[in-house]
């Protein structure tokens, strides 16, 4: 089995430049309320959050995309985001990332939006021959507004089987990290991408590293990554 010689963690802030919607449950949507709504925290207020898998799966996506891998995937790509042979175990672990401080002030006390924390965008199916709209064709989205942060974290494993694997495994999953995130923000987070939503930023990164020298705490690094 290989070892883990090393835990790196990465902060950064999340911007929508965007609204953003991740689908939620509808179960507890009333007769005549919104048709699609955003994922939440029910047991916090019912604020809006981005889950880690959806950020997982969509930097996989693109990394897969931008590499042409046919189905399987990319052994690379498998080293780091797992895969379900039993063999491959991820590397990267993503969290989800929850609003910051600073937003979930600003959207309790904007006077502007539709609902706690979002906001309702109409839109509507038209039919492409008669230029009317099809019937049913007018739905309400829920959107996290743009303007706000949410903080995510990754952490990256960094493993070694000899005295040269842990430099080189070190220096492939960030360079695939920066590829991956590089990628997301020229793409899309959520749903309705081609429409404008989700457009996204990273800002403020951190960088932290443990081991068994540190005792496995985490001590902040600079620079790891030069975007």
């Amino acid at each position: 089995m290989k070892q883990i010689v090393e835990k790196i963690k990465i902060q950064a802030n999340i911007r929508l430049l965007t609204g953003l919607h991740i689908g939620g449950s509808k179960d507890n949507v009333e007769i005549g309320g919104i048709d699609n709504p955003v994922i939440k925290i029910m047991l916090d207020k019912g604020k809006p959050y981005i889950p880690g898998s959806s950020l997982k799966g969509k930097i996989r996506c693109l990394l897969e995309q931008m590499k042409g891998v046919k189905l399987g995937g990319s052994p690379l790509i498998n080293s780091v985001f797992g895969y379900t042979d039993g063999k491959s175990i991820s590397k990267l672990i993503v969290r989800d990332a929850y609003l910051t401080d600073e937003s979930v002030e600003l959207l309790e006390t904007c006077d502007n939006l539709d609902m706690p924390y979002t906001e309702n965008k109409y839109e509507n199916t038209i039919d492409r021959y008669t230029g009317t709209t099809i019937k049913g064709g007018i739905r309400q989205t829920e959107r996290v507004p743009a303007g706000v942060l949410f903080k995510s974290e990754f952490i990256i494993n960094v493993w070694k089987t000899d005295e040269q694997d842990a430099p080189k495994d070190e220096e492939c999953s960030l360079l695939m990290f920066k590829d991956a995130v590089n990628a997301l923000e020229n793409d899309y987070l959520g749903g309705s991408g081609s429409r404008g939503y989700g457009q996204i930023k990273f800002e403020n990164w951190k960088y932290f590293k443990a081991s068994k020298d540190s005792d496995w705490k985490m001590s902040k690094v600079e620079n790891l990554i030069t975007w």
